[in-house]
């Protein structure tokens, strides 16, 4: 029988319809390859009893011809979004037993079109950190290894869903993007990852980090399989106030098609930041003149404000997550310290140290700083000024092009002997995304090229609402690729 774990999307949805297999046996090689690669810690908890019960929900479906879009393939869920009577934790002790009673919108909207949760995956702690290794529940293993054969970071924040991916413990997965937290992890990992427009994904159901920012997103092994659950994933929902009430795109046969004389910008710019290793830069023009050889016109073009999108981010993320987690006090829900405090405000005290790791507490001191009597109008508000002036650079440079092409990470994945480095050198991974994030515009990750055994990914990134262009010349530079990205051993 065929390898089911390595089957694409596509791939499995026509043998199901055929009856070649059943939603079953898809779950069950799914379940099974899970154990094998348990190793890896990319789940934080299994749900297989419940993916099998509705397995078999789904092959009754092919069996009346009542199938979904989605109908049989097994997901991963990343551990932010609520799960009705399952467990979301964030990857936090804070949240390390916390069972919402109400489902996220984008968890509910994938599910009704037939996909089957095999689990929540791993994450940094409130989606907080660029490789795994915030979360409370330990690191999560990159299945690519180095050229000593050690483990990479699988990215982060949404690394135990790309890593999943990776090594066939799901066929597609979500995850949420602030700063880069799909495209860097895709890029990792030698998968595809796409953040669509800010508000095309309800946020409702999502444990918040900073909702200016805050998008969910889809990883999957084929540009073709991420337009696909993307399509199902997004939606209007009048219980998110950022929602945008817009018309669904169908996204299906995207992947097939061209992009003559599309315009594509490159900012050339960004070429000269410091950071970035040759083998991006080299990556960058590969991926120009493929695009050039499918017939698109390349246009250089600038983004000044680029160079300010980090410290804006810094500033602005921090703050959001100040006010965020301040719900977390021990009173309502999560987790509340052990002891006779004499007063309010030290059980909270108590609560909040023991709760929260470490990167989320500087942050949370980073957000109250900025946001502090004095400071407020030198910091927040400025980095909401410069905000706005990086969203008219993206509004004049689609002026003159279509999409925008740029790496998604300054370097191939790392191993985990840096984990200790400054906190301001992983900050640095997201130098590249960080800015469709701040203009809240789509962007995708796609595998481009390998750099000692490790894959790089190309981001593109559109206008407002333009997935669809997006996934356009992102299938376009898969195409072009000739690189098989399985990790080696999987």
């Amino acid at each position: 029988m065929t390898n089911l774990v390595k089957l694409n999307i596509f791939e499995a949805l026509d043998l199901l319809k055929k009856s070649e297999i059943t939603a079953t046996e898809l779950v069950s090689a799914h379940i099974k390859q899970m154990a094998a690669c348990s190793n890896l810690n990319a789940y934080i908890t299994e749900t297989t009893d419940l993916a099998l019960e509705n397995a078999k929900i789904s092959d009754q479906k092919y069996l009346s011809g009542k199938q979904r879009k989605l109908e049989g393939i097994p997901i991963g869920m990343k551990d932010l979004f609520c799960t009705n009577n399952i467990k979301t934790t964030a990857g936090s002790k804070m949240l390390e037993n916390f069972i919402p009673t109400y489902e996220s919108t984008v968890s509910q909207n994938l599910a009704d079109n037939g996909s089957i949760t095999l689990g929540k995956t791993n994450m940094d702690e409130f989606a907080m950190g660029s490789a795994n290794i915030t979360s409370h529940f330990g690191d999560c293993l990159n299945p690519w290894k180095d050229e000593s054969g050690n483990h990479t970071v699988p990215g982060g924040s949404s690394g135990g869903s790309s890593a999943a991916v990776a090594s066939f413990m799901a066929m597609g997965a979500t995850g949420s993007d602030t700063g880069g937290s799909v495209r860097q992890p895709a890029a990792f990992t030698g998968t595809v990852g796409i953040k669509p427009t800010y508000g095309r994904c309800s946020r409702y159901g999502m444990v918040a980090f900073a909702s200016s920012l805050d998008q969910a997103g889809i990883f999957a092994r084929s540009v073709e399989d991420a337009a696909l659950m993307l399509e199902c994933a997004m939606g209007f929902d009048p219980k998110d106030s950022t929602s945008i009430k817009a018309e669904v795109p169908n996204l299906k046969g995207v992947s097939n098609q061209s992009v003559s004389n599309m315009k594509i910008g490159i900012p050339r710019d960004m070429m000269q930041m410091e950071g970035i290793s040759a083998e991006i830069l080299n990556m960058w023009e590969e991926s120009i003149d493929k695009l050039r050889s499918e017939g698109a016109e390349i246009v250089d073009i600038r983004l000044p404000m680029a160079k300010y999108a980090l410290p804006t981010y810094y500033v602005i993320a921090p703050a959001e997550a100040s006010s965020n987690l301040a719900r977390y006090d021990g009173v309502r829900y999560g987790h509340r310290a052990a002891g006779n405090f004499t007063s309010l405000d030290e059980m909270y005290e108590a609560t909040r140290s023991e709760g929260f790791g470490e990167e989320v507490k500087r942050r949370i001191m980073i957000g109250t700083y900025v946001l502090s009597s004095g400071f407020k109008d030198a910091y927040y508000r400025k980095a909401q000024k410069i905000r706005r002036l990086m969203l008219n650079n993206f509004n004049e440079a689609f002026k003159e092009v279509d999409s925008i092409m740029l790496p998604s990470a300054p370097s191939a994945a790392f191993g985990f002997d840096q984990k200790d480095v400054d906190p301001v050198q992983m900050y640095l991974n997201d130098i590249f995304t960080i800015p469709a994030s701040l203009a809240g515009l789509p962007a995708m990750s796609v595998p481009a090229s390998m750099h000692k055994g490790l894959p790089l990914g190309m981001q593109i990134v559109g206008r407002a609402l333009d997935e669809y262009n997006v996934l356009k010349v992102a299938a376009s530079i898969e195409r072009c690729t000739n690189i098989d990205f399985t990790p080696k051993g999987y």
